[in-house]
Parts: C-alpha cells; structure tokens; sequence
C-alpha cells in the first residue's frame, strides 16, 4: 500500500525532539519542498484550478449539510488577530473552535448587519463558518497558511473590488468587539473571535472524469469528504487507531490519510508508520508536512529505513 498523509502542522511541531521519530523518519526520506501550502497541493492533485481561488469553501460547504446550488462559497473563519507593534497578525489555531450556541449569536449578528449588502453567513453540520454570495466578487482570497504570525494587510483581499471586501472585515471586527458570545467566552478563558478570515472562494466546480490515484480517503474533515465522493475514492472517518486503519487497508493500492495535529505531536504515530514500512505493510510512505506556505515533501520506502548513516536533525532543520 501507498500510504500519503497529510500532517497539518503548528509551532508545537518545533519543540520535537531530535530523537523524535517523526525526525527519525524524516532523517530517512527523500525530501522536497513545494512552494505551496498545503492545501493548496491537495487541491492541485485533485485537479482543482484556482479561479483565482481553489473553491475549497463550496466543496466544504456542500458536503456540511447546505446546499450549494450555483452560488458563490467562501470560507469565513472565525479567528483571532493579534495586536503587533504597527500591525495585526493572524494567530493559530485557525480555525478557532466555537460552540454551536455562540456561532449562532455572532452569524445572527452579522447577518443582521451584512443583509443589505447581499451577504449571507452560514455554518455547517460541523459548525464551521461560510460566506454564501449570490454573484461572484472580484476578489482573490489568501489561504489562511500564508498569513500565520504575519501582517495581515499584506494578505487581504485583492482584486477589482478589494476596498469594499477590507471595509466589510472592518465592520466584522467591529460587531464582534464585545459581543455577548466573545463575553462569554472570555469567563471561560477561549480566545475571543474578533474576526473572520475568508479564503477559498469559488462556485461548486464540474466533476472530472479523471483518477486522483488514491483507492480510499481517510479524514476527520467535510472537504476530504467531498474529495472522496468526486472522485470516487471511498471514504471513511479515522474511528480506529492508526494502527488499525492500516491493517485494514493493507489490500489497498493507493491511501490518502489526513492526520490530526493531535497526533502529528505523539511519537506513537510514526512508529505506527516505521513498523509499518518494516513489515511492509507499507510500500511507500508520503508525508505531505504543512509549513505555512509551503509544504514538506517526504518520501520513504522501507529499504530506506537501511540509511544507517543517515542521522536525525533536529526538526528546525527540516522546518526552515
């Protein structure tokens, strides 16, 4: 079985130590970088095109329980900016976890405000947020990996009609100053939404008879799921240890497997993955490692695991 997964990764992955087995691995590996996060890259190897942005948000949106018709979808994120010096940045997680209860409140809200303007916030069965648009904007929208610990103004939307598209986040930043549910959350000690980050715009795109490569799909996330369905992989929630998932799998040409942080931080995993190329359960093994705006390419095959004279680095090397 080819085995690829994807590792969202956060700063946390810096403070692995050298003798991680992720860097084990890693120390192993063929390794390149794409000048792309990695969202991005899995769209691209889903034959998705950027017009001009990858329509991640109506994908998402249509396998969350909305109906997507022919509209225009945008990812509206719920996130925390962080006051720098001269600027705002973007802080991780992105994004945020938000209950049900106060989603409801702040989308209300919005809504209440944006309706003559012809926007429509939305959430899901898996309480993310969406922007539904009954015309396309002209604008292009950053992933949120690009802007991570950066100056925000540099990843604002762009395009014929940005002005209005930074004005509107504006008034977004001002109806959640103080909201009820941001109140609330702060008495428990969550971080406060004050913003939302939109990305991947874009109208429900025509489905390509065209392989991906890949049997199955193993995630936690609606838009893997979407992915599955469009091009016919089969698709299942990981309910089982890693471990247990590839043993099931293991009749399986070509799995694509979406790693939770969690999980990305426990060495368990990727001994999970060495005994896995050892006893060659797995055939080849790709780790697609999230690096803010680029991705970590690294391929291991289980003789690979006979480089002896390959030593670990610590994962900053690696990361750079």
């Amino acid at each position: 079985m080819k085995l690829t997964l994807d590792c969202v990764s956060t700063g946390q992955i810096f403070s692995l130590p050298q003798s991680s087995m992720l860097a084990y691995l890693l120390s192993k590996a063929n390794i390149s970088y794409v000048d792309m996060p990695l969202e991005a890259l899995v769209c691209e190897q889903h034959h998705l095109t950027p017009v001009p942005d990858y329509p991640i948000a109506a994908i998402a949106a249509a396998e969350d329980g909305l109906d997507v018709g022919g509209a225009y979808w945008l990812r509206a994120d719920p996130v925390h900016l962080v006051l720098q010096r001269d600027s705002f940045s973007l802080s991780e997680p992105c994004p945020l976890s938000v209950s049900r209860e106060h989603g409801q409140a702040m989308i209300l809200s919005l809504n209440q405000h944006f309706e003559q303007d012809g926007l429509k916030f939305c959430i899901g069965n898996s309480d993310a947020w969406y922007l539904y648009l009954a015309q396309p904007p002209q604008i292009k929208t950053a992933l949120p990996a690009m802007a991570m610990g950066k100056n925000i103004a540099h990843f604002m939307p762009q395009g014929a009609d940005a002005s209005p598209w930074v004005a509107y986040l504006n008034e977004v930043q001002m109806l959640l100053h103080g909201h009820a549910a941001n109140v609330a959350r702060e008495q428990v000690g969550d971080i406060v939404v004050n913003s939302v980050w939109l990305s991947g715009g874009g109208v429900m795109p025509e489905r390509l008879n065209i392989q991906v490569g890949f049997d199955y799909i193993v995630a936690h996330h609606v838009f893997y799921q979407e992915l599955a369905r469009r091009s016919g992989a089969v698709y299942q929630e990981m309910s089982t240890t890693l471990q247990d998932t590839i043993s099931k799998l293991t009749q399986q040409s070509s799995v694509r497997l979406q790693l939770a942080q969690e999980m990305l931080l426990e060495d368990d995993t990727f001994q999970t993955l060495v005994d896995g190329l050892q006893t060659r359960k797995i055939t080849q093994l790709v780790i697609n490692l999230a690096c803010y705006e680029k991705t970590l390419v690294a391929k291991v095959k289980p003789i690979d695991l006979y480089k002896f004279w390959r030593k670990s680095k610590p994962m900053s090397v690696y990361l750079a």
